[in-house]
């Protein structure tokens, strides 16, 4: 599996469209963390650019989000991206989260 982070610096970034990179985290079949890259942002970032086909052929099937509006969310499902929305806080941490159960989407 791999799960996209918008980030900043290291940190989740508070909104999807204006992120820095996106962290990409690999994870094994045991909900490991195998490794990471940093994925550029692309000029126009959000509904409105080809990010959700970039990280589906990077084979990304999750994101870990802050903040993130409803035509970015349906973009992003359309490509077979599930959605966490109200991440914050250091990405590995969100990451080791995300696998070991504790986050739920916030609706928003």
């Amino acid at each position: 599996m791999k799960i996209a982070i918008p980030t900043r610096g290291s940190r989740v970034d508070e909104h999807f469209g204006h992120c820095e990179t996106y962290t990409i985290v690999s994870v094994d079949d045991r909900n490991r963390i195998t490794g990471s890259e940093k994925l550029p942002s692309p000029q126009g970032c959000g509904c409105k650019s080809d990010i959700a086909a970039i990280l589906k052929q990077n084979g990304v099937s999750v994101m870990l989000a802050g903040n993130m509006g409803a035509g970015a969310l349906n973009v992003l499902n359309m490509h077979g991206i599930e959605v966490i929305r109200g991440c914050s806080g250091d990405v590995t941490t969100v990451a080791e989260d995300f696998l070991s159960g504790k986050l739920i989407d916030s609706g928003r």
